[in-house]
């Protein structure tokens, strides 16, 4: 049985004001799979391990990626953040 690599973060946008936070959870396969999480815009939402925080009002888009034989995957959520 061939294993084909994927992440999936369940939603293509969500919400968070300003000083909130919200949690993302990456399905993954493997499912030991280390997950890399990156934010668009660092002064908009930040990212720490599928947490992510809103700084300012704007949208920023949350990156989930794993590597698996060299080989990235990767999915995004976009992060509108309100006052």
């Amino acid at each position: 049985m061939t294993i084909h690599p994927s992440i999936n973060l369940g939603r293509a946008e969500d919400n968070v004001s300003v000083g909130e936070t919200l949690t993302l959870v990456a399905t993954t396969v493997p499912a030991n799979s280390v997950v890399t999480w990156t934010s668009s815009d660092d002064e908009v939402a930040t990212i720490v391990d599928g947490v992510v925080t809103g700084v300012s009002a704007g949208t920023a888009t949350i990156t989930a990626k794993i590597t698996v034989d060299g080989v990235d995957y990767t999915d995004t959520c976009n992060i509108i953040v309100t006052e």
